[in-house]
């Protein structure tokens, strides 16, 4: 063969090796997609109404379906409503053996739909959903995944307000625990079993805030439920939720000290200022029971005692007792007054009586002296002890009316009763257990 011929066959192998390379590097694989959707989906082939089979493509056996899910935020808690907001990225992934395709020799990785009615769904609800939404900007949040296996994978945002029924008789120091259920609407066990991703099927965003809770943890459970229909799948998640005590420490705690407190000034007011007294009284306690207005208008109304309940009906009865304080100190204080006023006619008449025996002592003193010895007997009272009377007398002298002795045993007693509240309502309620049925 000569040089010339030899340099055609090189040139004509070169061309042919040109042309497959250009028609590789031309392959739309796009068209292709629309190829392998056009033939699982295509009209005749596939019918979305009709459930999967079982596991390797056995008939009587149910669907798997797996969940996993992403908190991307908990917007809000409701304790009056007694429901709670999130928003969540919910996936599901199953197998489907009608939707097997050739992947091009691992070219085609999925297949992308964002029409969830081309292919079987299944019917998936949130059992204690109060409201929904999906989510429509710009387009609308959700795909669905074919893999070359058959796999299907299903991804949507959504926004839900649950409800969660709380029990709070520990509040504002309790836990409380707000579920998501999830659960099959028509499809019994037999046909439709919902099981958790294995591995970490629970994500939540870093950093989640929250304005009065700190999530503290959650649980992955099982729920199954029977009914007159037959059994069906249920999932749920327990998310716990600790109140932040801060913010009520701050709000109520701290306010209701200072309104007891300034109700005590009033021990060391004089009893004769009647108007202060009575004003500073009659203020702490309108102030404490608006508190009290305010904090049981943002809770529900229960049938138990709440701890704050106990708090702020202490406080006030300490509040009222200030003010029942002055009352009996007044009455004291007039009753003192009418005795002196008593004693002082008793001793103008026993001086009258005196003056009047002095003069008729020349005439008659054997009568005289009668009526001495009885004016004398008359003055001096017998004495009987008193205990009560000794240990009242020691506050501050002797000499004190029982109205100052009432203030005085009121400054001692009062921030001791309360000091000794505070100690049993703190060690009860910070240290107490949680009840089981609460978690």
């Amino acid at each position: 063969m000569g040089t010339g011929n030899f340099f055609w066959v090189i040139f004509y192998f070169a061309s042919l090796c040109s042309a497959s390379l250009a028609n590789n590097a031309k392959i739309n694989f796009r068209e292709k997609e629309k190829k392998v959707l056009d033939q699982i989906l295509g009209a005749g082939k596939y019918d979305a109404r009709i459930r999967p089979s079982g596991i390797n493509g056995t008939e009587n056996l149910a669907t798997y379906v797996y969940v996993n899910m992403f908190l991307r935020s908990i917007s809000k808690i409701d304790d009056y409503k007694m429901e709670y907001s999130v928003q969540l990225t919910f996936r599901e992934q199953w197998t489907d053996e009608r939707l097997k395709f050739d992947d091009i020799q691992g070219r085609l990785k999925y297949l992308t739909l964002t029409e969830a009615n081309r292919v079987w769904m299944p019917d998936l609800f949130f059992s204690n959903e109060k409201e929904g939404h999906f989510h429509n900007i710009i387009m609308p949040n959700v795909y669905i995944r074919i893999f070359p296996n058959g796999s299907v994978l299903y991804s949507i945002r959504i926004s839900l307000t649950l409800a969660c029924p709380m029990n709070l008789k520990l509040y504002p120091l309790d836990r409380q625990i707000c579920s998501l259920r999830m659960a099959s609407y028509g499809w019994t066990t037999n046909d439709l079993v919902f099981l958790w991703k294995e591995g970490d099927p629970v994500q939540v965003v870093k950093n989640l805030h929250l304005p009065r809770f700190t999530l503290e943890k959650f649980l992955t459970d099982y729920c199954n439920s029977k009914t007159n229909t037959g059994e069906y799948s249920c999932l749920k998640v327990d998310l716990l939720f600790k109140r932040e005590f801060s913010y009520y420490l701050i709000q109520i705690y701290i306010p209701c000290c200072m309104l007891v407190i300034v109700s005590w000034v009033s021990f060391w007011l004089d009893q004769g200022a009647v108007p202060a007294r009575v004003s500073l009284g009659v203020t702490t306690l309108l102030t404490m029971a608006t508190q009290t207005s305010g904090i049981n208008a943002s809770l529900p109304p229960v049938s138990y005692t709440k701890a704050i309940d106990v708090w702020t009906g202490v406080c006030l009865t300490f509040v009222f007792g200030a003010l029942l304080e002055f009352a009996l100190v007044n009455y004291a204080s007039r009753s003192d007054m009418h005795k002196e006023n008593m004693k002082k006619k008793r001793r103008d008449l026993e001086q009258a009586s005196i003056d009047a025996a002095s003069d008729l002592l020349d005439t008659d003193s054997n009568a005289t002296f009668a009526m001495l010895r009885q004016c004398e007997v008359h003055m001096q009272a017998p004495k009987r002890p008193n205990c009560c009377k000794t240990w009242l007398s020691k506050f501050p002298t002797r000499q004190c009316s029982r109205s100052k002795r009432i203030d005085v045993i009121s400054r001692i007693t009062f921030p001791l009763v309360f000091a000794l509240f505070n100690l049993v309502y703190w060690s009860t309620y910070l240290f107490r257990e949680e009840e089981d049925e609460t978690f």
